[in-house]
């Protein structure tokens, strides 16, 4: 038996519940090939390296989504709007048509998804994959990026929910 078994002794809720008090920003990564768009919400996406421009995100190695957006060599990273909450939703759940109905367009460089009305978008080479524990940490070498006109308030996710920002 594992020395952390107690942590998870109740399938790992007590351990969402506190971890859950550490608010996420929330992205959408994105890959589009020709069988068409896919992808994901994701709540651990980070800054990785400025030389080179590395960026990175945490997904469940059961995810059905990533292993599409992963045969497209490349992804595009989608940070999600305060008043995105219902795109978040519809990226976190598994199958269905994610993009039915909602506007996007091909970023410069692979093509892939950049959502309407996200704050800013991270156009990425998949530059390398590491098993750690239940998740894949997925690393992109940043190709082009940028930022909305007038960003706004990005989403954020704590506790369960979309609690929003004070405006300062």
């Amino acid at each position: 038996m594992s020395e952390h078994a107690d942590l998870v002794r109740d399938g790992g809720q007590h351990f969402r519940h506190v971890l859950s008090h550490v608010p996420t920003g929330v992205v959408v990564v994105a890959g589009e090939d020709a069988g068409g768009p896919a992808g994901l919400a994701v709540g651990s996406f980070a800054s990785i390296s400025l030389e080179p421009p590395l960026v990175g995100f945490f997904c469940d190695r059961a995810s059905t989504s990533w292993p599409l957006v992963r045969e497209t060599g490349g992804f595009c990273v989608n940070v999600l709007a305060h008043d995105q909450g219902d795109v978040s939703a519809r990226f976190a759940r598994k199958g269905g048509a994610k993009f039915a109905g909602l506007p996007y367009s091909p970023s410069p460089h692979t093509g892939s998804p950049v959502l309407e009305g996200v704050l800013a978008w991270i156009d990425c080479e998949i530059e390398r994959e590491v098993e750690l524990g239940d998740h894949m940490l997925v690393v992109g070498a940043t190709l082009e990026l940028a930022v909305a006109d007038d960003p706004g308030h990005p989403l954020v996710f704590f506790r369960g929910g979309y609690p929003g920002l004070s405006p300062d």
